[in-house]
């Protein structure tokens, strides 16, 4: 295994669409959503260990989930970068660049959500190495897209260069959530990717990145270089971390750079994003209902999610796709055709009845 390869993960979202069971207190990437006894943030840093000397793997989270990464992997104190507030991706990411850099100016990084599921992790392995090969021999960005099995209008979307050879593709566009006729357009037009938030480069190209597209951004972290990797970097991410400006990786890099490249990836893929997109990756009783540690009797019911969090006895009746999920102090309802507006129930929710339950 390469040395050189390092990985971070993004673990510090709260995934609210998935509430209920993902909490301010306890987000999704902390769960076992899929009943494989390893949470999603442990599936995820063994799958990179394939890839990536663990001591290579840094988790980026939000401090207050401090405990909750070192309860569920194995690592040092310092993989672990602590953000005192949430500023999106651009700061963590150059954060974690600036620290890679200080170890080994030779590194290639990806960048991966830590909250994804990837069914053939062979394929992705040869899919990231390629990646890292790319990026070692030259300076550019690296994504990987998937192949898209439906008009999804809830992912981004990256157009390639059909006339291009090999598996390294030039990108010529990113789009962010189109309407479904654009992404029918997008499906038969047949160099469209769903973009998969997983990007790789080599660690000096995107500093150099960030020099010229966020100079501010990089001046803020960069004075702090000699205190990264000591134990004075904790107090200077704490002084300095709520100056950086609020703003992704997608927007802050990727819109103004020219060298970038896209994968098409050899493995299926979900994003986890939504309770209908764990629906579809879970197995099905006789009525395409998915349980999910709770005893159901469901009578004339088809299509629905029935979650509990203490393998409680659910009966159904005459209900038709649905998300029922039984969760401590919330019990919610809702169609599956609405779960796009969890994220905002769960706001409604707090306004009326507490943070707490959020």
């Amino acid at each position: 295994m390469n040395k050189d390869n390092y990985a971070v993960l993004m673990a510090g979202g709260v995934g609210s669409r998935f509430w209920p069971v993902s909490t301010t207190q306890k987000p999704k990437q902390f769960r076992d959503l899929l009943g494989t006894g390893e949470t999603l943030i442990q599936t995820t840093f063994r799958r990179l260990t394939a890839l990536v000397p663990a001591e290579n793997i840094l988790i980026l989270t939000n401090e207050k989930y401090e405990i909750l990464v070192h309860d569920q992997l194995n690592v040092e104190p310092g993989q672990v970068v602590l953000e005192p507030a949430m500023r999106n991706t651009a700061p963590a990411v150059l954060l974690a660049a600036l620290k890679i850099y200080k170890k080994n100016k030779n590194a290639v990084m990806i960048m991966a959500p830590s909250d994804h599921w990837i069914e053939n992790e062979t394929a992705f392995t040869n899919d990231i190495n390629a990646a890292f090969e790319a990026c070692r021999r030259d300076d550019r960005i690296v994504t990987l897209g998937v192949l898209p099995s439906f008009p999804n209008t809830g992912y981004g979307y990256i157009q390639y260069d059909k006339n291009g050879s090999g598996k390294v593709k030039n990108v010529n566009e990113f789009t962010e959530k189109p309407t479904i006729e654009v992404a029918r357009r997008f499906l038969k037009e047949g160099n469209y990717l769903w973009n998969a938030g997983i990007f790789i480069w080599n660690v000096d190209f995107i500093l150099r990145s960030f020099s010229r597209n966020l100079p501010e951004l990089y001046d803020l972290f960069d004075k702090g270089r000699e205190k990264l990797n000591t134990v004075e970097e904790f107090d200077f991410i704490g002084k300095h971390y709520s100056s950086a400006p609020d703003i992704s990786i997608d927007y802050g890099i990727l819109e103004k750079e020219k060298n970038i490249f896209v994968i098409p990836a050899s493995f299926d893929w979900n994003d986890l994003g939504t309770w209908g997109s764990l629906f579809d990756q879970c197995d099905k009783d006789g009525q395409e209902n998915v349980v999910l540690n709770a005893r159901v009797l469901a009578q004339a019911s088809e299509g629905n999610i029935i979650s509990s969090n203490s393998n409680k006895v659910v009966v159904i009746d005459g209900l038709h796709r649905y998300i029922v999920v039984d969760e401590k102090d919330v019990l919610l309802i809702v169609p599956k055709e609405k779960e796009q507006e969890i994220k905002q129930i769960r706001e409604m929710v707090q306004k009326k009845f507490g943070e707490n339950l959020g």
